[in-house]
């Protein structure tokens, strides 16, 4: 597994899915301040990275859960990658808007779902852990017994593993920041002196001491 996630962490970089500030920090829409910003929306657009990515969230369903009877993405980032690997592991698929249609059916999830149908969730990237547990919610409101949720990427911060966690969400992902950040240095995207201050902008989103370089 960890060689896949070096993979994964190669693909990302070489298709420029991965941008690193450590300079001038990107914000993020939760105000936290970070030295890098993910775009695995970039993936799509890249046949091979595509298929390195599809494969390998078939692979972590496969292998850890296998019962799965339906996948189900976040909007939106998560239903382009949840319908290629229902499609790889012939499997239904559907997404949960982030709130209600306002017209129509007013529905927040899209696609069939019967109440006790076992479902994994599809995300992108996993950081505190916010927007895929609301997800979460909505499908365990509706009746769903929710195994789990793959992703691309984590960034693994504490505040995201203590709140999946909490709520007894089981979560897997192809590639982590930790292994980005290596596989950056070694390949010259970043200065090797960087990535202590990756890593502690990883460790305390709330410390910002790594900014600029700062002691």
């Amino acid at each position: 597994m960890s060689e896949y996630k070096e993979r994964i962490a190669r693909d990302l970089l070489k298709i420029r899915a991965v941008f690193f500030r450590p300079d001038e920090p990107f914000i993020w829409a939760s105000g936290i301040k970070s030295p890098v910003y993910c775009d695995n929306r970039l993936t799509l657009t890249a046949p091979e990275v595509r298929a390195d990515v599809e494969n390998g969230l078939a692979g972590l369903i496969r292998t850890h859960f296998p019962t799965a009877e339906v996948l189900m993405g976040t909007a939106t980032a998560g239903i382009a990658h949840a319908a290629i690997t229902a499609h790889i592991l012939g499997l239904p698929m559907g997404y949960v808007r982030s709130g209600s249609k306002d017209h129509g059916r007013r529905n927040q999830i899209e696609g069939r779902l019967e109440p006790g149908q076992r479902v994994v969730v599809v995300e992108d990237l996993i950081s505190t852990g916010g927007s895929v547990l609301d997800c979460v919610a909505v499908l365990r409101g509706a009746g769903a017994e929710v195994l789990g949720v793959v992703s691309i990427f984590t960034y693994g911060m504490e505040k995201g593993r203590a709140r999946l966690a909490e709520s007894g969400v089981v979560c897997h992902s192809l590639t982590d920041f930790d292994t980005v950040a290596r596989i950056a240095a070694e390949e010259r995207y970043i200065r090797p002196e960087d990535v202590a201050r990756l890593l502690a902008f990883r460790k305390d989103p709330a410390d910002e001491s790594w900014i600029g370089g700062k002691k």
